[in-house]
């Protein structure tokens, strides 16, 4: 008899499903883990944002609205980090 571990993610990022037209990315500030951040500005190394785009920063980011899935996903974890949302 197989033994199944059920584990619940957070949070579950999947690219290739993002609603947004292509070049939407552009228009947009992600959230990046700044030590990432910090890494691609030494390293010259690409980063990914929590929505999934992956890209090597080279603009400043508050001339630019922030990404609304990022935004998103950012605060399902903050909720989540807080018990305040379910990890369904």
């Amino acid at each position: 008899m197989e033994q199944q571990t059920q584990q619940k993610p957070s949070i579950v990022i999947d690219p290739q499903l993002a609603p947004l037209e292509p070049g939407d990315h552009e228009r947009y500030s992600h959230y990046v883990r700044k030590d990432k951040v910090v890494e691609s500005a030494v390293m010259g190394t690409p980063v990914v944002a929590l929505c999934g785009k992956v890209w090597i920063p080279n603009r400043d980011p508050e001339k630019f609205p922030v990404c609304p899935e990022c935004k998103e996903i950012y605060e399902q974890m903050q909720k989540n980090e807080a018990g305040d949302g379910s990890a369904e």
